[in-house]
């Protein structure tokens, strides 16, 4: 083979990896229903599996949820959104710290709603949205004994990144969080400026984490 051809025969496959590098990303974007239902099946079958958490070993609970949902969340959005004003205000330090923070939180909030699953199962209701709508509400039920554990979400589409959807906002119970965490957020803030809330959310993580046993 020459030169000439070998260049020919380079750039053609240069091309095809290319596509071929193309069509695995979008095959890997799920809808966002589908992305909620997996996700959700794949944590109930882990604590159904799991003997410690049936027990009651809530940090087993935070670990998966870590893992499994939290990788799929954009949390700068979440946690800018719950900051609200104040977050154009604050430094690239004090924007980590609160990321970081508020991740803990969420983290233990998601996980506390799925610490008494035993046998119930992920109901996820029809998609209520167009095809082309990139700004979705995903609404799901975790029934089984007792009352039905109500897990919303609110997700943004992200072609080829993950799964193609990230979620920005949950709603446990009825509450949708972001908005409960800005309300208390801004009164730390106003009291205590940035810092205090970056304080007040490491002590509150911490004093949870001390529940754990």
């Amino acid at each position: 083979m020459n030169r000439r051809n070998l260049a020919r025969w380079a750039s053609a496959a240069s091309l095809v990896l290319a596509q071929l590098a193309t069509g695995v990303a979008m095959a890997a974007d799920e809808a966002p229903d589908a992305l909620i239902k997996r996700l959700s099946t794949e944590v109930l079958d882990a604590i159904k599996a799991d003997k410690s958490i049936q027990a009651g070993d809530i940090a087993k609970v935070v670990t998966l949820v870590d893992t499994k949902i939290m990788p799929n969340v954009n949390f700068q959005r979440m946690t800018a959104s719950a900051v609200g004003p104040a977050w154009r205000q604050a430094s690239a330090e004090q924007k980590q710290k609160l990321q970081d923070e508020f991740k803990i939180l969420l983290v233990r909030t998601y996980s506390g709603a799925l610490a008494q699953v035993s046998d119930q199962e992920i109901v996820v209701r029809p998609l209520r949205a167009a095809a082309d709508d990139k700004d979705v509400v995903v609404r799901s039920e975790v029934r089984g004994r007792g009352d039905p554990v109500q897990l919303d979400y609110r997700l943004e589409q992200t072609p080829g990144q993950g799964a193609g959807w990230k979620i920005y906002n949950l709603n446990v119970l009825g509450i949708w969080l972001v908005e409960t965490y800005r309300s208390q957020f801004a009164q730390e803030i106003n009291a205590k400026g940035i810092d205090g809330l970056i304080a007040t959310l490491a002590q509150r993580n911490k004093s949870n984490d001390g529940k754990k046993g």
